[in-house]
């Protein structure tokens, strides 16, 4: 038995590896046409998308800290502690629209526009009209994206990475044609409402330049300065050598003629991240200028491959694996199943985060880092009500601890300006974070509706995240030194925060909303305004939770402690059932205008929390199930995230084939012809969302156990997931075939009891530090 088991653990080796390497390669046999079918590449803070046109090539450039004004341009909104006291009253009694209405007059700053901004496009006017042989692809094993043709009958080749070991972008053309590569290599941004943007000019046969400032003319912007006139400083430059030819100065271009292989390096630096940005440009101009392209792309290759090759996920498919990336999505749509693809959009969420969130740059915004606007979708800024903190859902689970270091050394700067928002705006204690903000880190409210911009709990929520980040790794210094001192300004402000429930004098968040969504009042009115809404009381009791324990981990007994313990004691539960069986969304029990809404807020604590689990709370658990179910009758969930969140709700229900409904549902209305999620329009959350989705469908561990395939569904026969990592810093192989688990292994860095699940089989195993167990399954 148990050398046909060791076979068939051979066999699924080779089968994961021969997979993996297959797996990770997006195609296809044309050009992109539209920016929605280019294809991305990053190194955290500089960006490109690929078009792999074959007559004027478009390489669309991004930066991460391209956004207009600074951090001073508006102060806080005018409202007092006294108007919240009135707001208060008026939710007492009864005036919920009224309550509303003056909660955006007095603390919103209502519609700011300020938007992530692209950084212009990098043109290579080729002229090759007439090709065949064409090929596209992004490979994620290696971050690369190659476009290959023929001209005339000879060969063409064009490569482009961007390295985070030299913050540069690299571009390689090579022609095998007798006449060589002959064109123009440009550079341009759009304009600003009819304004130039940038002045571009070359400074020598092999360099162009590009200088200028973000502005932001138009937009609906409620104080002054308008129009913005004023922002962060940049300077790009494309370092051109060539093989054989000659490249000439032309004003603000370079052509080249005869030329049989140039390469480009493309580096870009503002001055939010240096004062004297052109200084760093030319520095590492200097550092890269006479490196060759082969020395570069194998630092770059080295570099991500020890972030990405830390998880692989095969599924076995016996699609053959010869069909284009659109035309498999394409054959979703007409019905088919496609696990190949399935499997691929995860590894694309993997690269994605990768490639958009590195330590030390900005965090992954609302499009990750590729946008082509000067006013982009809801100003590709951070959404803390969902849409940031399912951006980096997949950190920790895959194995890619370093890339949510951004996600904190922002939250850090947040918190101080919501200090001052707390303590100037409502005169309380701790730090106050709304629903939206931007690269200035402002804090007040952004609402012209109290529906979907009057919401507070985006604090506690984004702590949740320091927390899983000490969940995964027991680093005890990231939970005294990072983790604490956050926490007790976001737990500081609920304590000042929270009222008493008329009712019963239990303490609730007021005013509360339930994020984008409404309810019918007494008086027949459709209103946002309560007390105690569900996912406020939730939030608000796993911050309680999290500083007491942290606490008790690290013993320390800080002041704010006993005041934290008191009031979780008569804290208003968030977790109420209906009389249909529902949870209920707010503090009472009223009819809601949307029945089907995208958002479930109120299914916090279950997930992304961990308060309702199948065992701890069975009645919550069913009563999950029944407001999914609810919501999905009633035409619930959406595109993107919202579909995404759906896989990730059905996973934790361990409902495989509920879970693989949604997945091919994501696939099916969801999808840009590059991956991209399409909400639409293009938000990156949906990638992220899917890619946290499919590893909670393999390996679970919110709950104290680690759960080993909980929610497999049956057309994932056969398939193998290595480097999943569990709670508790355990680090995890899987192989399964006719959908039964045949061989894993759990390995632990620090040491200590896991106990692990598989199905009904539960089992305790005590690893020593840095020691692997390998589980052969009868």
């Amino acid at each position: 038995m148990k050398s046909t088991l060791f076979l068939l653990y051979c066999l699924l080796c080779t089968f994961g590896a021969q997979k993996s390497q297959a797996q990770t390669l997006l195609w296809y046999e044309k050009p992109a046409s539209i920016w929605e079918e280019a294809l991305p590449i990053g190194n955290g803070r500089l960006g490109a998308m690929v078009f792999g046109q074959t007559s004027k090539e478009r390489i669309q450039l991004n930066e991460d800290s391209l956004w207009p004004g600074g951090p001073d341009d508006w102060g806080l909104a005018e409202g007092k502690p006294e108007d919240l006291e009135f707001i208060r009253q008026l939710i007492l009694q009864g005036e919920n629209k009224k309550a509303d209405s003056l909660l955006v007059a007095k603390f919103s700053r209502k519609s700011i526009t300020r938007s992530h901004q692209t950084l212009g496009d990098l043109w290579l006017d080729l002229g090759h009209e007439q090709v065949s042989n064409y090929k596209r692809e992004l490979d994620l094993d290696r971050a690369l994206v190659k476009v290959s043709y023929k001209v005339d009958g000879y060969d063409f080749f064009q490569k482009v990475f961007s390295s985070a070991t030299d913050q540069a972008i690299v571009i390689r053309l090579e022609s095998k044609h007798p006449k060589g590569i002959n064109g123009k290599i440009r550079l341009s941004r759009p304009e600003d409402d009819g304004y130039p943007t940038v002045t571009v000019q070359t400074t020598s046969n092999q360099t162009l330049q590009m200088d200028g400032e973000i502005t932001q003319r138009r937009g609906q912007i409620d104080s002054k300065p308008y129009p913005i006139l004023h922002g962060v400083k940049f300077q790009t430059i494309a370092f051109i050598e060539n093989v054989s030819g000659k490249t000439f100065q032309k004003g603000d271009h370079i052509e080249v003629e005869g030329v049989e292989v140039i390469t480009i390096k493309l580096l870009t630096n503002t001055s939010y991240y240096h004062h004297d940005f052109h200084r760093k440009t030319q520095e590492q101009l200097q550092n890269i200028k006479h490196q060759t392209f082969e020395e570069l792309e194998q630092r770059h290759i080295k570099d991500y491959q020890s972030l990405f090759h830390r998880v692989k996920f095969a599924l076995e498919d016996p699609n053959p694996l010869d069909i284009p990336t659109d035309a498999r999505i394409q054959a979703v749509k007409e019905g088919k199943t496609d696990l190949y693809l399935e499997s691929l959009l995860f590894d694309f969420g993997r690269y994605l985060l990768i490639s958009s969130s590195r330590p030390g740059t900005l965090p992954a915004n609302l499009q990750g880092l590729w946008n082509r606007h000067i006013e982009a979708p809801w100003n590709a800024d951070y959404h803390l009500n969902i849409n940031l903190q399912m951006n980096y859902w997949p950190a920790e689970v895959s194995n890619l601890s370093e890339v949510h270091e951004p996600l904190f050394d922002y939250m850090d700067q947040l918190i101080l300006s919501g200090k001052k928002t707390a303590q100037g705006t409502y005169g309380m204690r701790g730090a106050a974070l709304a629903h939206g903000s931007d690269i200035w880190h402002m804090t007040f409210l952004q609402a012209a509706q109290a529906y979907w911009g009057s919401w507070l709990g985006a604090g506690g929520w984004m702590m949740q995240h320091f927390w899983e980040r000490y969940l995964f790794t027991k680093d005890n210094g990231f939970l005294e030194k990072r983790f604490l001192p956050a926490m007790e300004e976001v737990a500081a402000f609920y304590l000042d925060w929270l009222v008493p429930y008329p009712e019963d004098g239990k303490w609730v968040s007021s005013p509360s909303t339930s994020p984008e969504n409404s309810f019918i009042n007494t008086k027949g009115e459709s209103v946002a305004s309560t007390m105690g809404a569900a996912m406020d009381q939730q939030i608000i009791a796993e911050v309680f939770d999290n500083y007491i324990k942290a606490c008790e981990i690290l013993d320390k007994n800080p002041p704010l402690l006993a005041e934290v313990k008191e009031k979780r004691k008569n804290l208003r539960s968030g977790l109420r059932i209906g009389k249909d069986g529902r949870l209920l969304e707010w503090d009472q029990e009223y009819e809601e205008p949307e029945k089907g809404h995208r958002h479930m807020s109120h299914l916090y604590a279950f997930h992304p929390g961990s308060a309702i689990t199948k065992s701890k709370t069975p009645e919550l658990f069913d009563a999950v199930k029944n407001t999914l179910d609810y919501r999905l009758a009633h035409g619930g969930a959406g595109t993107g995230w919202s579909r995404a969140w759906l896989i990730n709700f059905a996973a934790r229900l361990q409902d495989g084939e509920m879970a693989h409904e949604h997945v091919k549902k994501l696939i099916e209305i969801s999808l840009y012809p590059n991956l991209f999620d399409a909400h639409p329009p293009f938000q990156i959350d949906g990638n992220f969302g899917y890619t946290a989705g499919v590893a909670e469908m393999l390996l679970q561990s919110h709950d104290g156990i680690i759960h080993i395939l909980p929610a497999i569904p049956k057309e994932w026969k056969s398939g193998s997931i290595t480097g999943l990592k569990a709670r508790g810093n355990y680090t995890l192989e899987l192989y399964w075939a006719d959908g039964k688990l045949i061989s894993a292994s759990i390995f632990s860095a620090l040491g200590g009891t896991a106990k692990v699940k598989y199905k009904d089989t539960l089992m305790e195993v005590e690893l020593g530090k840095g020691e692997k167990f390998e589980f052969e399954i009868q």
